[in-house]
C-alpha cells in the first residue's frame, strides 16, 4: 500500500512543476515607441550600459549631421529593422519593432540618438544594415 501511494504521488509531481503563467496574448508585440520627456522633448531610452560609452567615445558627434539627413536615414533604417523583426531574422539582437512616424518632428537630438542606436547595433553585434552610412558602419 505504501508503494502504491508513493507511486501516485510521484505521478503528480511533474504536473506541479509546470508553469502557472497565463499564456501571452499573441496580439501583444514588443514595440519601441518614442515618448516625450518632462520638458516636452522627444526622448529615447536605451537600456544598455555600453551605449553611453559608444555615444561618447565611438560615435561621430551630432554636429556632423543635419536633421534632414538623420530623418531620411532613420526612416530607411527603421523600415529595415522592422522588416528583420517581422521576418524573425536576428532574433537574438532585434527583440522589438520600432514605432517611428517620419511625418513627426522629433528634433535633432532624438533623430541623432535613434541613428546611433543602429550604428551601435552594428558596432556591438556586427549587424550590417543597408541604410547605415559607410562611415558609421563597422568595417
Amino acid at each position: 500500500m505504501k508503494n502504491f501511494v508513493f507511486l501516485i504521488l510521484m505521478m503528480f509531481i511533474p504536473f506541479s512543476c509546470f508553469s502557472q503563467n497565463s499564456p501571452k496574448n499573441d496580439k501583444e508585440q514588443p514595440e519601441m515607441k518614442p515618448s516625450k520627456n518632462e520638458d516636452g522633448e522627444w526622448d529615447l531610452i536605451v537600456i544598455d550600459t555600453q551605449f553611453d560609452y559608444f555615444l561618447n567615445a565611438v560615435a561621430r558627434p551630432v554636429s556632423q549631421y543635419s536633421e534632414t539627413y538623420l530623418k531620411t536615414k532613420n526612416n530607411l533604417l527603421v523600415n529595415e529593422w522592422n522588416g528583420y523583426y517581422n521576418s524573425g531574422r536576428y532574433r537574438n539582437i532585434i527583440e522589438s519593432r520600432i514605432d517611428y512616424d517620419p511625418q513627426e518632428n522629433y528634433g535633432i537630438k532624438f533623430e541623432y540618438k535613434l541613428y546611433q542606436v543602429f550604428a551601435y547595433v552594428n558596432w556591438k553585434y556586427g549587424l550590417r544594415m543597408k541604410g547605415l552610412s559607410g562611415s558609421d558602419a563597422v568595417k
